[in-house]
């Protein structure tokens, strides 16, 4: 099991241990020791992890943070536990204090649920009031899942890390602006766009009239985004699916039980069967279905292949035999409606076998 799934396992175990989870104790071996786990360190190897970890605060001594990860004896990250019921804004100070008494470069503070990454971008050796990194486990995106992985102890870098934690932290902060303006935008916001399309002065009418305009328009902008990427998730995981039962059906497979005939071609195969029977009997156009085609047969003879259907790949196609020496001519279909489009060139392929 990869990285990726293991954090996306323990999200899933988090929702549905939660009701059992009544203590700080419980969350911590449920939740938080897990989490430790799945970043590579041994939580039972105090030389990695240590509990209950000493960080003395001035004259105050015998002070603990729940955890330590460790390296070459020194803290690397210093991490605060909570019960998964508690919200975690009251306790950040709580974690500034240890912050600034021990070498670690990064302090985490959590519930078990949310995992909020604290450093000091802000001010050396001493932690930044808002964290430059967070998630809620049990909700936790790929891109989070990516940034995660530098935590982990095969990665581990404390320079990498810092490199990107400044970015992560403004990226976070402009995306929290961003949804709040796009939900109610701020007169800043709109008179940003009202003035590149109105010409006339921005009266408090008018500006009331453009907050609803833009709280609008922005609000298509999302929803046409959001449509525009779903459609191309499915046409594109609609082709990966047919270009895979196009390698599948093209592979040479032996065993009858394989060919699975399709009711399109039962329907195309009824279609060229009208067709030709204005020039011959019924009974003469026979069928036979492979792995790579659906062929339609005069006389059940392989000598005398009227045409061929190609179904199994991502577009259909229609193949033409001008006489049973010939190779085939494809012509593409867009539906099995287009084949009587192709009446004479099926006739004249019947009369050649005359």
């Amino acid at each position: 099991m990869d990285f990726k799934d293991e954090v996306k396992q323990l999200g899933n175990r988090a929702s549905k241990m939660l009701p059992q989870l009544q203590t700080e104790e419980a969350t911590k071996n449920a939740l938080i020791m897990p989490f430790i786990k799945l970043l590579g360190f041994d939580v039972f190897d105090p030389f990695e992890v240590n509990p209950e970890f000493i960080a003395d605060i001035g004259i105050k001594k015998g002070e603990k943070v729940d955890y330590a990860i460790m390296k070459d004896g020194e803290p690397i990250i210093i991490i605060e536990c909570k019960h998964h019921l508690e919200k975690l804004d009251p306790h950040n100070s709580q974690l500034f204090r240890y912050f600034h008494t021990c070498k670690a470069k990064f302090g985490l503070l959590t519930n078990g649920l949310i995992y909020r990454f604290y450093t000091d971008l802000n001010d050396a050796n001493k932690m930044d009031e808002k964290p430059f990194f967070e998630f809620n486990i049990a909700e936790i995106k790929e891109a989070q899942i990516e940034e995660l992985k530098k935590f982990h102890k095969s990665y581990f870098d404390v320079e990498s890390i810092s490199n990107t934690a400044s970015d992560l932290k403004y990226t976070n902060e402009l995306k929290s602006l961003i949804t709040a303006e796009l939900r109610e935008p701020s007169p800043a916001f709109v008179r940003l766009f009202a003035n590149q399309v109105y010409q006339g002065k921005i009266t408090e009418r008018i500006l009331a009239q453009f907050t609803e305009l833009v709280k609008r328009s922005s609000n298509q902008v999302l929803n046409d985004a959001i449509t525009d990427r779903l459609k191309t998730a499915l046409d594109k995981e609609e082709a990966n699916s047919n270009d895979k039962e196009a390698i599948t059906t093209a592979q040479p497979v032996m065993a009858e039980d394989k060919i699975v005939t399709t009711e399109e071609e039962q329907d195309a195969f009824q279609i060229v069967k009208a067709i030709l029977r204005e020039k011959t009997n019924s009974e003469r156009i026979a069928h036979r279905d492979t792995q790579s085609y659906f062929g339609v047969l005069l006389d059940n003879n392989n000598r005398k292949p009227i045409c061929r259907f190609h179904f199994n790949g991502p577009k259909k196609h229609l193949e033409l035999f001008h006489n049973g020496k010939d190779a085939g001519e494809r012509q593409l279909l867009e539906n099995i409606d287009e084949i009587y489009n192709y009446r004479s060139e099926l006739h004249q392929t019947l009369e050649n076998y005359a």
